[in-house]
């Protein structure tokens, strides 16, 4: 696919639609199900860690992985990306589920799934080229910031029976409960983050959370039979059979279809419908956050894979499985970074790999639910500590302070601020727009004036007594333009007449335009003389369309310098 295509294209299935053009084989589909496998395992405690840290039972997680990962996978614009739960959300759905239940967390996916998919229709993709990497580094160190910090309860075993909605409020409560750390908790929760962190140095195939989140859980159990109670899921969560009586943990089975607001009970809040109103900041949230993760995501699958997502279509995607997958009970999904590139590195071929591992996460909820139920809450936070700190990308974000401009430190250091303190979409919106005035300043300060009149190479002679040649070398826009011409103002007091020599301005907006007519007004005024020479194409443009005209024996617009030279020496 060309650069342009990527960019532009929109259609339905276009990853599974290119793949299979290109020719799918036997071969094929047995690297796509031993990826699919793989990525299966790792996602099934993952996901319901995400659930849980986004404040919802953990088989909603589970529903996730399932409904938006298959549907996601074929219809979406990335060939190799596994979309479901991430952490990058959970700073966004913890309040939401909070102060609206499941049904409003659900339906603020569907909105957001709408939103995605207008953005799709628009063929906004490409906008994730403007958002610079000081942004996207702060606003990903802040939500790994709150992540961790929301694990510490259950890394402590704190006796918390929630959390402040401020950060400063629940570093508060933690730090008053630090008292009443419950040691075998921690143990659990230290052996978990002890072999995550050890496993991947032994090199071998299988995924470090597997053995750690087995050793966690045989720890958790022996405690248990000691007496010395840990925290499970089993002990924690509980779901209504049919019968009416109440199971702990995870239900053993698929994910089924109702109506968001019929959800209401899970969590035990009442549906009402002026919570759309309530819950489209919250929607929009998700889908620029859905956006942005997965076409950073799709971005680094083509560096690892050589191949070329198309935007539109990943954006397409996303938006249909978050559109449709609530209605089976699941949060909101983009394309996971690290998933994906297992998925990638296990050998994928095709979208078909992420179906597969749907369906293994599917088969495992259906016949594992039962032992998923023993796993236990501090290991599970061990778990997420570690995908906190991979997300905060410390390395990148140490490299950016030490050698990038103070101006992308700052835009760095006000994201992750705001994302910790206020909320993510503030930040986003306040690092961009304060990268941007740091560009413009950047870009004004490079515009310049210099006096070429001594320039013999330039002028070919020497100039008329009380002529200047003041050449401009830069964009003449709104935030350089009255700078450089009050300089030239200032430069030409007193002289007989100025040469503007323009062949090094690439732009000049309408800022620049006013200020232009101005400085003419400004030398008939005072009697001096101005002649324009080799304006470029966009400027004289700009200078057509507002259709200046020349001031016979004030201001003239010449060609090329030589042309205006030529003009003064015989006038």
């Amino acid at each position: 696919m060309s650069h342009h295509d990527a960019l532009l294209s929109l259609r339905p299935f276009h990853a599974v639609r290119e793949r299979l053009a290109e020719g799918y084989g036997k071969a094929d589909l047995g690297r796509d199900l031993l990826a699919g496998l793989t990525v299966g395992v790792i996602a099934i405690p993952l996901s319901m860690a995400l659930a849980i840290a986004s404040g919802v039972p953990p088989q909603y997680g589970l529903y996730t992985a399932i409904v938006a990962g298959a549907v996601i996978a074929l219809t979406g614009g990335s060939r190799f990306s596994v979309s479901g739960p991430t952490a990058a959300f959970v700073v966004v759905l913890y309040p939401i589920a909070k102060s609206h239940g499941l049904s409003g967390l659900l339906m603020a996916t569907m909105m957001a799934g709408a939103l995605l998919i207008l953005l799709a229709v628009l063929r906004l993709g490409r906008l994730i080229e403007y958002i610079p990497p000081p942004v996207t580094l702060g606003f990903t160190g802040g939500i790994a910031v709150v992540i961790a910090t929301l694990q510490i309860k259950d890394l402590l075993g704190l006796p918390l029976a929630g959390l402040p909605e401020s950060y400063i409020g629940k570093l508060q409560a933690i730090v008053g409960a630090l008292p009443s750390i419950h040691w075998p908790s921690m143990a659990v929760a230290s052996l978990t983050f002890l072999l995550l962190v050890i496993w991947p140095r032994l090199r071998t195939p299988v995924p470090p959370h597997l053995p750690a989140l087995m050793a966690g859980t045989l720890l958790a159990w022996w405690l248990n039979h000691q007496g010395l109670l840990v925290d499970t899921i089993g002990s924690r969560f509980s779901y209504q059979l049919d019968d009416g009586a109440i199971g702990q943990g995870v239900p053993a089975g698929a994910p089924i279809f109702a109506w968001p607001w019929l959800r209401a009970g899970d969590i035990g809040l009442q549906w009402h419908w002026s919570m759309l109103r309530e819950l489209l900041p919250a929607a929009f949230a998700i889908a620029m956050l859905g956006a942005i993760e997965s076409l950073l995501c799709a971005v680094v699958l083509d560096g690892m894979s050589g191949k070329r997502h198309s935007a539109n279509s990943e954006l397409l995607g996303q938006g249909i499985g978050n559109l449709v997958a609530p209605l089976f009970g699941a949060i909101p999904a983009t394309a996971a970074l690290a998933r994906s590139a297992a998925n990638f590195r296990a050998g994928a071929r095709s979208p078909i790999a992420a179906l597969v591992h749907a369906l293994v996460v599917l088969f495992g909820m259906v016949v594992l639910a039962r032992w998923l139920g023993l796993l236990p809450m501090p290991a599970l936070a061990a778990l997420l500590l570690l995908v906190a700190w991979n997300m905060s990308e410390a390395d990148k974000t140490l490299k950016l302070v030490k050698t990038a401009p103070w101006g992308d430190v700052l835009v760095l250091i006000t994201c992750l601020s705001l994302t910790v303190f206020l909320d993510m979409v503030v930040a986003i919106t306040a690092g961009v727009l304060l990268a941007a005035i740091l560009f413009v300043r950047e870009v004004a300060g490079m515009t310049r004036v210099t006096d070429v009149s001594a320039q013999e190479r330039l002028l070919t002679g020497p100039l008329p007594e009380g002529w200047s040649v003041f050449k401009i070398t830069g964009p003449l826009f709104f935030a350089a333009a009255d700078r450089v011409f009050a300089e030239i103002s200032n430069l030409s007091v007193g002289k007989k007449g100025v040469v503007l020599y323009m062949d090094g301005v690439t732009v000049l907006d309408a800022g620049g335009l006013a200020t232009l007519l101005r400085l003419g007004e400004h030398f008939i005024a005072s009697g001096t003389r101005l002649m324009i020479a080799d304006l470029s194409y966009q400027p004289l443009r700009t200078l057509a369309r507002a259709s200046v005209q020349p001031v016979p024996g004030a201001i003239s617009y010449h060609g090329t310098l030589a042309e205006a030279l030529r003009v003064l020496r015989e006038g």
